[in-house]
């Protein structure tokens, strides 16, 4: 197998993809008569949304490593077209967590204003499962799926 496919290989091999919601954290067990949202909830979220950040941003470094580490000028066409189209897609993938960065950004803010937990459209409470399965969550379940219809009846 040629060097280049073995270390492609290797490197999606070894890598949890950063763009998954985060995985490694205690669900939060809330009292029976505790207020949603309140500061523990806060900064059991604000903790979520910083690990999954920070995780992100240890993507974007190694990325960065290995395209000046891996970066070459093969003789062999075959092998610069390999290269090329593995970079090509390491950008593209970082480009897609910038983007979720910036969604991971202003959670954080909303969570500082106090305004994280409920829904952009109807004002309702997100919930505290949904949140931990989707730390960017903007909207409750219920106007997400009424977005997601008007999405598929506007799509040609």
């Amino acid at each position: 197998m040629p060097l280049i496919f073995q270390k492609r290989q290797n490197m999606v091999e070894d890598k949890d993809s950063a763009l998954d919601s985060p995985t490694a954290f205690t669900p939060y067990e809330p009292d029976a008569d505790e207020e949603y949202m309140n500061a523990d909830q806060r900064a059991h979220f604000r903790k979520i949304l910083n690990g999954w950040k920070q995780a992100l941003m240890t993507e974007v470094d190694r990325t960065m490593h290995h395209m000046q580490d891996e970066a070459a000028n093969f003789p062999d066409p075959n092998d610069r077209a390999s290269q090329e189209s593995e970079f090509s897609l390491e950008l593209r993938t970082r480009d897609r967590e910038r983007k979720l960065l910036n969604k991971i950004n202003e959670s954080i803010a909303r969570v500082d204003r106090d305004e994280y937990g409920f829904c952009d459209s109807c004002g309702a409470e997100i919930g505290i499962r949904r949140l931990e399965a989707r730390p960017t969550a903007t909207l409750c379940v219920d106007c997400k799926s009424l977005d997601e219809i008007r999405e598929r009846q506007i799509a040609p």
